[in-house]
């Protein structure tokens, strides 16, 4: 709830407005997971609180580590729907990688997620779990940087993934920065311009991944409804608008689209819209059959863009042994709550020819 909306709910119930300040800074700074925990509230109205404004419903089903401190939480919320986050531990301060929707509609030819059917959007207070989850787990490390990267397409949840960031980032909240929050999307043109147009410094991430339209829209079909020229122009609007320098997110996949002429087209690209390339090696999903490229030939590619005066890093790979890592988070139950199994073959059409997986063993 809004601060706001939490205030008026005391004041029609006969209690101070103050009171929405007490559970605002027990939930989100004191990261109470229940009403009991909140001492400076009178016991009758905690227990009214549980009864009417239950503090979350969803259950941790598994929490996973691996190297590097890196967590990953399978959350179930009460219709069975399911959805995984990220603990990330980096230098600079730990960071949580939050998913948008129960499953996803873009199909990512490399990405988990799109394997299973998409099922619903989550709504803010499921995104804000998912959240809480991480600083509980951060802490005592205070949790500022968020990404929107995990399962879902953010800009298809757009109403909901704005009003959860401007939430957090209300100081009766948490008042986080904007410029420590990041949209990462495939795309969505008109969503793009509309965000351009919320005026907020938030950071935006395009999954680039390919030069060209063919290629581009055999690995992310949503591609052919927004071709590359016009998502980058709605890329260059939104960084006129704000003031924000995109991220292009370029997945390189052995022997696909990683070799030097397709660095030199990047570049070429990038110099024509201006942005930071952020280049990530290819982190294996069973059911397609593309391999991650040689680190050397990792290196090969981002020294290439570089020479030409691009700013490019490659991405740290993080949790790849839990399946926590870009493009491996999934859809772990269907409508009915029954576990959904791992499809084992998934035809992809390249420019010029057709590429197999393994042979379906369900």
């Amino acid at each position: 709830m809004a601060p706001e909306a939490l205030r008026d709910w005391f004041a029609q119930r006969g209690e101070p407005r103050f009171r929405a300040r007490q559970v605002l800074t027990w939930a989100y700074r004191r990261l109470a997971r229940t009403y009991d925990e909140m001492t400076d509230l009178p016991a009758a109205l905690r227990a009214g609180l549980a009864e009417e404004l239950p503090l979350g419903g969803a259950q941790v089903a598994t929490v996973q580590e691996a190297a590097g401190g890196v967590r990953k939480a399978l959350l179930i919320y009460p219709d069975k729907g399911s959805a995984e986050t990220v603990l990330l531990p980096y230098d600079f301060g730990a960071s949580t990688c939050l998913s948008s929707q129960v499953g996803c509609r873009q199909g990512c030819r490399f990405c988990a997620t799109g394997v299973s059917a998409f099922t619903r959007s989550l709504d803010m207070g499921e995104i804000v779990e998912q959240f809480l989850w991480a600083a509980r787990a951060a802490s005592p490390e205070p949790l500022r940087r968020l990404v929107m990267m995990g399962a879902g397409e953010p800009l298809d949840n757009y109403d909901t993934v704005l009003a959860f960031l401007r939430h957090m980032h209300d100081p009766e909240v948490l008042g986080l920065s904007y410029r420590h929050m990041t949209i990462s999307t495939v795309g969505l043109a008109p969503q793009i311009h509309r965000l351009a147009e919320e005026g907020l410094p938030l950071n935006l991430a395009l999954s680039l991944h390919a030069t060209q339209d063919d290629l581009r829209s055999a690995l992310i079909p949503e591609n052919r409804r927004y071709p590359i020229a016009e998502v980058l122009a709605a890329t260059d609007y939104y960084f006129r608008a704000t003031g924000r320098r995109i991220t292009y997110e370029f997945l390189l996949v052995g022997a696909l689209n990683d070799g030097l002429d397709e660095a030199d087209r990047l570049a070429a690209l990038v110099h024509e819209h201006p942005g930071h390339v952020n280049l990530i090696p290819l982190n294996p999903v069973p059911e397609f059959p593309f391999e991650a490229p040689s680190p050397d030939r990792v290196s090969a590619f981002r020294q290439r863009l570089v020479q030409q005066g691009v700013n490019a890093t490659v991405r740290r790979t993080l949790g790849q042994e839990v399946q926590a890592a870009c493009g491996q988070l999934r859809r772990h139950y269907d409508r009915e709550g029954q576990p959904v199994a791992p499809r084992r073959s998934w035809p992809i059409v390249l420019p010029g020819t057709v590429h197999k997986g393994p042979q379906d063993q369900r």
